[in-house]
């Protein structure tokens, strides 16, 4: 098992959970990764291809060796047990939807339960979360995950970096998320900073 779970929800933005999986095994990590099917709807949208198919540029063997995809029906992850709770969990992006039901303690499917697995057991969850505008409701289960000790971390890339181009938006999401999890990158630069990458 990994020590990174990533989990794609429905959200726009599935570029950025791509981006994340890509620089985790660029850098020779192994992930498991869940897709619900609105995020692969969203992924082939928005990217025009499969997650798998997408991410096929690492190389097929690199993916063989540091990926593994889990259906959300598949209750047979190891994951979804507090006896092998992953080091982080991330959703990226996470929709409202599913940021509701963390934040209510429903695990009706496998990306549900890592997040539950992950606030039970005090391991790092991370939700990238992308709506707007954001409601009442929403802000109020963020404030309830925030306070059962998951990072809100919503897909807000900055300016100070002056991007070029959409890729460098991404990057700089993925990056922060990075940042949050303790991983050395070349993604993005700090505030007043050369990109060390």
């Amino acid at each position: 098992m990994s020590d990174f779970v990533i989990g794609i929800t429905g959200a726009s933005g599935s570029i950025y959970g791509v981006r994340l999986v890509e620089e985790l095994v660029r850098q020779k990590h192994a992930v498991d990764v869940v897709i619900t099917p609105a995020g692969k709807i969203v992924i082939q949208e928005e990217l025009g291809t499969s997650f798998a198919a997408y991410i096929s540029g690492i190389g097929l063997q690199t993916i063989k060796k540091y990926v593994r995809i889990w259906e959300n029906d598949d209750f047979s992850a190891p994951f979804m047990s507090g006896s092998n709770s992953p080091k982080a969990v991330v959703i990226i992006p996470c929709s409202v939807g599913k940021l509701a039901a963390i934040a209510n303690g429903i695990s009706g499917n496998l990306l549900e339960r890592m997040a539950d697995v992950a606030i039970k057991e005090r391991r790092q969850l991370i939700l990238v979360v992308r709506e707007t505008p954001l409601s009442l409701i929403h802000l109020e289960n963020m404030v309830k995950v925030a306070k059962a000790g998951a990072q809100i971390l919503p897909a807000m890339p900055a300016f100070y970096h002056h991007p070029a181009s959409i890729d460098d938006m991404v990057n700089f999401v993925a990056g922060k998320v990075l940042n949050s999890m303790g991983i050395k990158h070349g993604l993005l630069k700090g505030w007043r900073k050369k990109n060390s990458g």
